[in-house]
């Protein structure tokens, strides 16, 4: 059960269920994280019947003890139970699982435990990359995905890593320019970028290609692998020239689109 709203900026705010206990959260669309708050947790692992209070001399302790976590933590408005909009103090997901580390509640115990086997699985998959692999077909049966579908989206990482690979070679930078390269290719061949494909999709978190069809994940892959290869034959120069590139490998499969 979720209720919605939206704040000055367009933001969605949503007040979830858990265990009969509401949790305010936030979906912010730029920067793709939810944010929750973090009195409401403390409302639900401690049973405390001042929350705010608690919060408020646990988030003194944390500070005095030099916590970054507790000095990065933000204040965003969200709706209160007058049905106002006020100001209060949130975490994203990852703020959060640390914080929770420092509430001495039994009920904190399955998220550190699940802390812990994210850990270690991620420093197994670093030691043999092929565990990684095996855990996402394992998922994505669990999913309920078609065989077919699940071979060709291990087939589109694999592209996917050949192509940022070759923007590596070429100098350019993880993060914006690799964002802004991706929604160039799949504006071209989708006419949507990857945000706009995802909002059309109803998507926050998930992954885009991850909700693709058949079809649609193929002409991502030719868009890619197309990418890739116009790359290698032309040596672009900088991140302009890159830019066209890109241009051109989406441009393959809008081609392929039309033609279907």
């Amino acid at each position: 059960m979720r209720l919605e709203f939206r704040n000055a900026r367009g933001k969605q705010t949503e007040i979830k269920i858990f265990n009969d206990k509401q949790i305010r959260t936030l979906w912010d669309s730029e920067n793709e994280k939810w944010y929750f708050a973090i009195v409401d947790v403390v409302a639900l692992l401690t049973e405390s019947p001042n929350p705010q209070v608690y919060w408020r001399v646990m988030k003194k302790r944390l500070k005095d003890e030099g916590n970054e976590t507790v000095t990065n933590c933000n204040g965003l408005k969200m709706p209160a139970p007058d049905g106002k909009m006020r100001m209060t103090d949130v975490a994203d997901t990852e703020q959060l699982f640390r914080l929770i580390q420092s509430i001495p509640s039994p009920k904190a115990e399955p998220f550190k435990l699940w802390l812990a086997q994210v850990a270690s699985e991620r420093i197994d998959e670093m030691q043999d990359p092929e565990l990684s692999i095996d855990r996402a077909l394992e998922q994505y049966m669990n999913l309920g995905y078609s065989e077919n579908w699940i071979n060709k989206r291990l087939k589109s990482i694999e592209i996917r890593k050949e192509l940022t690979d070759e923007w590596k070679k070429r100098g350019l930078k993880e993060g914006l320019q690799f964002a802004t390269l991706t929604d160039i290719i799949t504006k071209a061949w989708a006419n949507k970028t990857t945000k706009e494909y995802k909002v059309l999709k109803g998507l926050k978190k998930e992954n885009l290609r991850d909700n693709m069809t058949n079809t649609k994940l193929i002409l991502n892959m030719l868009a890619e692998a197309s990418t890739k290869d116009i790359s290698q034959a032309t040596n672009p120069k900088d991140f302009e020239e890159s830019k066209k590139v890109a241009q051109q490998g989406g441009n393959v499969a809008k081609v392929a689109l039309k033609e279907l």
